[in-house]
Order: structure tokens, then sequence, then C-alpha cells
């Protein structure tokens, strides 16, 4: 028998439409993986080790504690599962974690969290709004941008309303790229009613400082929308609504509900939510103290962010917590612009860079000049917009390379962050002292291959001078990113980076005046001053091992603790301030009275405590310095001389306590 052997068929090599396919689905797959490392390594930034800062603040976190037991208390956002006196907030980010602690149990982890995967989200939508107008690998740069800030790694690990208004205003960032970029009337006008009810809801979080991003916002949908410009002007106008809608829906919902059936609001003077808009959380804020608790001056120290002036948000706590890349994001905002000065008017990507440089430079001009209280951490809601600017600005000059303004506009991104890094990390010699040299070779490194990098002919030398250029560039930021993380924060005002950063921690703040007519003393949760006393008996206001100010649960002893968790009344006690109130409510889960709040609020009247006394709502008092939330106020002085004129006072815990109960006039 013969065998016959057919030959093998030859090899068939893929046709070309079949590489360039195979190749796209693998830079694809490569992609996704990039995103999900970032994503992952932002994840492990904000949560690794969260619980050290155990409550952080106190304040908010007393009040998470009350929505998540009270649904009245989640939704007015009250200090208090009795529902005296509410934070001097909206309640936006205490109904996300009041949700959390009645789902997953009240907790430090419960609390804290959402915010660290807040942050996950802004960095993801940073990503995708930089990445439908560029390319992946700018979404990338960008992402790690706004993850390696000071700033943001501080806010994402705490409590303080400033996480939620960063994700919502990223989240309406990206609504607006989109609605740029559509050409359907109605899908745009869709984007942008999102828009405006991710912005109605970042007033809900902060207030006024939700919406300072937007003009921006409607700058940049005005200039580049695909609609004509009547229709244009129609999807703003229904943004608007839709901001109205979003926001007024809850203060209808206070303004309608009577006032003796509800909590008062606190920071305000006269229980309404107006009040704190237009005073105390709003033009207070920017033009000094209006009565409602915001402090006057401008002059302070860093823990108030400085002097006014241009040169705010470089100097001491500011600069370090957000300022290392904003020369390199504003190089690549003026130099894209010029990059697409004849684009069409409908340019996504010089859209994109209305967006990101005027939200950073209308917010940064307000935070720059702003009389009123204002801190170092505020900066975060520039996070995003810095990152956007770098990301899609360096994109807009990545393709002009081959162009003088390309290359000069990327290497001038390069050293202009390795310079400012040097700086910043110089102002702490003893911190890692070779760091600020490895990075500053490393962005003039970098910036020297661009220039060499000529067009297409030395392409690789180009993309080896953007990813050590990068790198370098970014790694100042993420360095005092990974110190902060690494630190244990709590108190009102934490602070970015590792110890001895910042070495001007005076308090400053041009001596604002608490409404009953004494000079405000102690330090407010995000600006007010804090007076009354802390549960150890010293006076709150201390320093925090985190940079913030003193007065967390931990100094609560054993006996006062059980002495107000068996009670049995409405509240277990009253004493002067919310800080300390928050105090005890943490420690002993139980309602405490807060005696004029955060900001010397008008509440309660001596008659009012009396009724409350005689009707057995009120067992204990616990003595303070005479001050409300912000010191020396004359309702709670009064209130307090007539607990001492009354009553005898006994010490449990080193604390003076005055026993209420039996008291008939």
């Amino acid at each position: 028998m013969t065998a016959v052997l057919t030959p093998a068929p030859p090899r068939r090599t893929g046709s070309p439409g079949h590489r360039a396919e195979s190749d796209s689905w693998i830079r694809r797959r490569g992609s996704a993986l990039a995103l999900t490392a970032l994503l992952a390594a932002t994840a492990a930034l904000y949560l690794w080790d969260l619980t050290s800062s155990g409550y952080a603040n106190s304040f908010y976190a007393a009040a998470a504690q009350a929505g998540s037991q009270s649904w009245k208390a989640w939704f007015f956002g009250s200090l208090d599962t009795s529902n005296f006196i509410t934070v001097d907030k909206p309640p936006a980010s205490l109904w996300v974690m009041g949700l959390s602690g009645r789902i997953f149990g009240f907790s430090s982890a419960s609390l804290l969290a959402p915010q660290a995967l807040m942050g996950v989200g802004s960095v993801a939508l940073v990503y995708a709004a930089v990445t439908r107008v560029t390319n992946r690998g700018a979404g990338l740069i960008a992402g790690t941008v706004l993850a390696a800030t000071p700033a943001a790694a501080l806010m994402f690990r705490f409590d303080n309303p400033d996480a939620l208004l960063v994700l919502l205003m990223t989240a309406a960032g990206y609504f607006v790229v989109r609605a740029i970029e559509t050409e359907t009337g109605r899908r745009a006008a869709t984007w942008i009613a999102l828009t405006g009810v991710a912005l109605g809801f970042a007033f809900l979080t902060k207030m006024l400082q939700g919406l300072m991003v937007l003009p921006a916002f409607g700058l940049a949908y005005l200039v580049a929308g695909h609609a004509r410009l009547r229709v244009r002007l129609l999807h703003l106008a229904g943004g608007v609504a839709a901001v109205v809608a979003a926001a007024g829906w809850w203060v209808l919902a206070v303004w309608l509900w009577p006032a003796d059936a509800r909590p008062y609001i606190g920071g305000s003077t006269d229980n309404s939510v107006m009040d704190l808009v237009l005073g105390y959380n709003g033009l207070g804020r920017i033009f000094g103290n209006t009565g409602g608790g915001g402090m006057s001056g401008g002059s302070a120290g860093s823990s108030f962010g400085g002097s006014t002036g241009l040169d705010r948000l470089f100097g001491s706590e500011m600069g370090i917590e957000i300022s290392w890349l904003i020369p390199a994001a504003l190089v690549a905002l003026v130099f894209g612009l010029f990059a697409r000065g004849r684009a069409p008017r409908t340019d996504r990507m010089r859209a994109s860079l209305i967006v990101w440089g005027g939200w950073f430079l209308v917010t940064g001009l307000i935070f720059s000049y702003m009389s009123g209280t204002i801190h170092p951490y505020y900066t975060v809601a520039l996070a995003p917009a810095i990152a956007g600017m770098i990301g899609t600005g360096g994109y807009a000059l990545w393709q002009t390379r081959g162009s003088i303004l390309g290359r000069s506009g990327l290497a001038f991104m390069m050293v202009a962050a390795g310079a400012w890094s040097w700086v910043l990390l110089h102002r702490n010699t003893e911190w890692m002292p070779a760091l600020k040299w490895v990075l500053l070779a490393g962005t003039i490194l970098g910036a020297a291959l661009i220039a060499f990098g000529d067009g297409n002919r030395f392409r690789k030398l180009a993309v080896t001078g953007v990813l050590l250029g990068s790198l370098a560039g970014i790694g100042g930021s993420a360095s005092y990113a990974i110190a902060t993380a690494a630190t244990a924060h709590n108190g009102s005002i934490p602070t970015a980076g590792p110890s001895g950063a910042v070495t001007d921690t005076g308090m400053g703040g041009g001596g604002g005046r608490a409404p009953g007519g004494d000079t405000a003393g102690g330090q407010a949760p995000d600006g007010g001053m804090g007076g009354g006393q802390a549960p150890d008996g010293d006076m709150a206001g201390g320093q925090a091992p985190g940079g913030g100010m003193a007065g967390n649960e931990g100094g609560t002893s054993s006996e006062l603790t059980t002495l107000l968790a068996e009670a049995g009344t409405t509240w277990s006690a009253a004493t002067n301030g919310s800080q300390s109130a928050a105090t005890y409510e943490l420690a002993a889960d139980t309602a405490v009275m807060a005696i004029g709040g955060w900001s010397s609020d008008p509440t309660p009247t001596l008659d009012q405590f009396i009724s409350n006394v005689e009707n057995g709502q009120v067992h204990y008092y616990i003595s303070g310095d005479g001050g409300g939330g912000r010191g020396g106020d004359s309702t709670s002085g009064a209130i307090q001389e007539w607990v001492a004129a009354n009553f005898t006072a006994v010490t449990v815990g080193g604390t003076t306590v005055y026993d209420l109960s039996g008291y008939t006039g």
C-alpha cells in the first residue's frame, strides 16, 4: 500500500485589517487594565487603615450617628436624635453617611468608607470626562493627578462634606462634556439637566460653594454646543431650573415644616435656611462675618488659609494641599488654548479646557480673595479642575508636538511641575531631602527629551520624555498624598502632608465676633470658632494629632459615659457648644442638647431651657466655659448661671456635672 502525503496548507498571514483590529483590541484591553490599576491604587490609598482616624470630625460623625437612628434627624441633618439643632451645613453628605450607618451599623468604617469610595468615583469621572475628548492615556494622567493630590487624600478619608461636594461637581463636569459633544438637541438638553441636578445636590452639600462652577459650565456649553444659539440658551435655562428644583425641594420642605416641630437650623440667626445661604454659608464666607459665624479678616494663619491675594493658594498649608501642579496646569491651559486656536467653534477639546480652566479660575480667585472663613482643605474643590487642565491641555500640546508651540508647552509643563515641587519640598527640609532634587532632575530631563523629540522622527524619545516628566512632575504631590493617607486625622481642621510640613499653624482670622458681642475663640468644624469645654475638662481648640483641632470622643470618662447612657430623658444632658455635645453623643450613644450650636446660635433661650428642665426632658447639665459653639454667648452664659444658682455641682470622671432632675421651679 502506498501512502499519499498531502502537503500542509500554507500558513496564512493575517491581513492588514485583521492585524489592525487585533492591535486595537490589545490597546483597549491594556487601557482597561491600566484604568483598573488606577482605580485599585486609588481605593488602596484612600481605604488603607481608614479607621485609624476614628470618627475623624466628631461634629459630623455625631450627626451621621443620629441620622442612622432617626429618620427625622437624617432628613434635617440634626446633631442629635432628639432633633434639637442641625449642623451648620445642609444634610446631603450626612444622608450618605447616615444611610451607611443604618445599613451596616454605625462605626468608623461605615462613616468613612463612603467618603473614600467617593474619591474613587471622582477619579473615574475625571478619567471618563478627559478621555472623551482626548485619549485613554491623557485620561489616566488626569485621574492620577486627582488621586495624588494631598487635599484629595485628606478629604476622601475624612467625614466633612467636601468629599461628596467634589464627586457631585466632577459628575456635573462630565455631564457638561457629554452635552457639548452631543449633536441631538434633546439629548444635549438632558445632559445639561443632569448637570443642574448634580449641582443642585452640590448645593445641598455645601451651599454656594457647589455653584462656583456654574459660570464655567454655562460658558463652555454656550460657546461650543452644537445647537443654535437660541436653543443653547433654552437648554441652559432648563439647567438652571434643574438646579433650583434639585436644591429647592429640601429648602422648601424646611420652610414649610412648622419651626416648633423641627430642629433649629444651626448656623443661622433666625432659624431659616435662607439665612445660611445669604450669610454664614454664602456671602459671609466671601465678604466676611455677617453675624452668622464666618470669620472676618483674611489675614489669618495657615489654618485659615493665610492672607488674601493671588499667592494665597501657594502659601503655607494651602500650598502643600493643592498647589503642586497649579503652575503646570496653567501652562497647559494657556498653551492648550493657543494650540486649538483655529479649531471649529464646537471643538470639544477647547470646550473642555473652558470647562476645567473656568472652574479653576473662578473658584481659585474666590478662594484667593474671600475675606470670610476659609480653610486649606476647601481647595480640594480645585483638584478635578487641575487634573482636567493637565490631561486635556497636555494632550492638545502632544498633538502639536511637531511644532515649537507643542514641544515648548509640554517642556514648560514639566519644568513648572518640577520647579514648584522643589520649592514645596524645600519648605520641609527634614523630610526626604533628596526627593526634591530627584524630581527636579527628572522633569528637566523629560523636558529635554520632549524638546528634542521633533515630530514623528524621534517619537519614542518624546514618549519617553512625557512618561519620565509626568512621573517626576506628579511625584512630589503623590509623596505628600501618601504621607497624608498614612497619618490619622481628627478634629475640625485636618492638615495634609508629613509632620513638619507646615510651621505656621496660627489660628489668626481677624477676630470675628460672636452674636453676643464677645470675641469668638476656638475652632468650628469648618471655620467657625469653637469654644465649649472639651470632655476632658480642657478648653476645646487644642491641636489634634492629624492637624485638626482637638475634641474627639476619646476624652470622655467611662463614669460620665455610663451616667449619660442611663439618663432616660429626651436629652441625657445639655452642654455649651456642638463640639462637646457631639463628643458626649458618640461616647454614650445618647442625645445631648448643644446649647448655642457651633456659632453661638440663639437657642435655646433661658425660658425655653427652664421649660425643658421642668418637663423632665434634660437630666444633666455638663459645665462648660459659658460659651456657645464659638464662645461667649449671653444666652449660654445665662443658662450656666441659672444652673449654678439652682443645682449642686458634682464631679464625674473629672467633669463638673449638675443633676437637673426633680426641678419644680
